[in-house]
């Protein structure tokens, strides 16, 4: 960094705190929303939800080899089977836009080309089973078809869009070659135990984070009441196999791994929710951004309604299934049938830390070409619907 962006930052922070007007009880509330959101995000979701993923991305990077990877994610692998894999993987992973970040990192890291693992990373919180079905119970059938449809395509075709754009860049990172990337498993170890751990490891994942279902005699309500013995069960596999198929010297590299992704990701996401708390507050809560404007900026269905929408979804923070009582009660304020697919199809795979972390990763340019992509598809996905419903 120039010692002229230096002095430009420490001006800025002076300034922007020189000139707070600290006695407004607006911005008094927005603060405390800041951090309200930030300590509900390390209640509900560091422990049993982020670390776990952290642990899942380092093991990424220690016990899966970079020919594995690049085998059903890389430049050269088949594209139907890579982005096959990447646009579905939601379905296993029922995780937030945050959550997936070191998944996303592992595998990028690893080799995986930049369309499949684009695919993964917006699929990964917007194809949630639960999420879908809870849309479709609590919001109607049309709409929880229709994200489930959208956010399908959305991940493959995002992912494409990415590759192509560039398409140079990543030759270049690649060398043209990826023959360099590949290398034998030091340990030569059988497929069936590299599945058995990392299954075990996101089947903790999926379960300690299963969330109450709106039925409680459905077959959701049967996982949810047995979601501890399951996670208890997953938790015992995983370290019954880190100790048995693993030396010492491996275990430690794993846990270095981790604490790497945790170094890199925690700082910028927990600055980015303080922001996002600040400008838009919880649900049910306003910031600097009062709900009434964003509920009455959604009526209808025109192109002003689905692109703010889609701006304000991939800005906004939803924990995993969150999205649809705050999209219920944006519906019961006015919101059109298009803007509220729009959000839908935007929000739950953005958010600003998600932004943050995603650009530390693959740079500015391939962020903001990203967050565009999703933010056009979901405007223009909204008002189709918002046409047809």
């Amino acid at each position: 960094m120039s010692e002229r962006k230096k002095l430009l930052g420490i001006v800025t922070v002076f300034l922007t705190v020189y000139l707070m007007p600290i006695n407004s009880p607006v911005l008094q509330g927005a603060i405390l929303e800041a951090f309200a959101l930030l300590n509900y995000y390390a209640r509900e979701h560091v422990i049993l939800c982020l670390i776990p993923a952290f642990f899942i991305a380092g093991a990424m990077s220690v016990f899966v080899s970079q020919d594995s990877v690049i085998k059903y994610f890389g430049s050269k692998a088949k594209k139907w089977v890579s982005y096959s894999v990447a646009s579905v993987s939601g379905v296993i992973l029922a995780v937030c836009s945050c959550t997936v970040l070191p998944l996303f990192a592992g595998i990028y890291m690893k080799g995986a080309g930049l369309g499949p693992a684009i695919a993964f990373l917006y699929s990964g919180p917007a194809i949630n089973v639960l999420a879908i079905t809870i849309t479709a119970r609590v919001l109607g059938a049309e709409l929880g078809a229709a994200r489930t449809i959208g956010a399908v395509l959305f991940s493959v075709v995002v992912g494409i869009l990415m590759q192509l754009i560039f398409r140079k860049e990543e030759a270049e990172r690649n060398n043209g070659d990826e023959s360099f990337l590949l290398e034998e498993d030091a340990e030569d170890r059988p497929l069936w135990k590299t599945i058995s751990f990392f299954g075990s490891m996101i089947g903790f994942l999926v379960f300690a984070n299963w969330a109450e279902p709106t039925e409680a005699d459905s077959f959701w309500g049967l996982m949810y009441q047995i979601k501890w013995i399951m996670s208890v069960i997953f938790f015992i596999l995983v370290l019954y196999m880190s100790f048995r198929w693993f030396d010492r010297d491996q275990r430690k590299e794993w846990i270095d791994e981790t604490w790497g992704f945790a170094q890199k990701i925690l700082p910028l996401l927990f600055a980015g929710i303080l922001v996002a708390g600040i400008l838009l507050g919880r649900p049910g809560e306003s910031g600097l951004i009062p709900e009434e404007w964003v509920a009455g900026l959604v009526g209808g269905n025109s192109f002003g309604a689905n692109l703010f929408a889609s701006v304000a979804g991939a800005f906004m923070y939803f924990a995993t299934l969150t999205e649809v009582p705050i999209l219920e009660g944006l519906i019961g304020a006015g919101m059109g049938s298009g803007p509220s697919l729009a959000l839908l199809l935007a929000g739950p795979a953005l958010s600003l830390p998600n932004m943050l972390v995603i650009r530390s990763i693959i740079g500015t340019k391939k962020t903001m070409v990203f967050v565009g992509l999703v933010m056009v598809m979901a405007t223009i996905s909204g008002m189709v619907y918002g046409n047809i419903f």
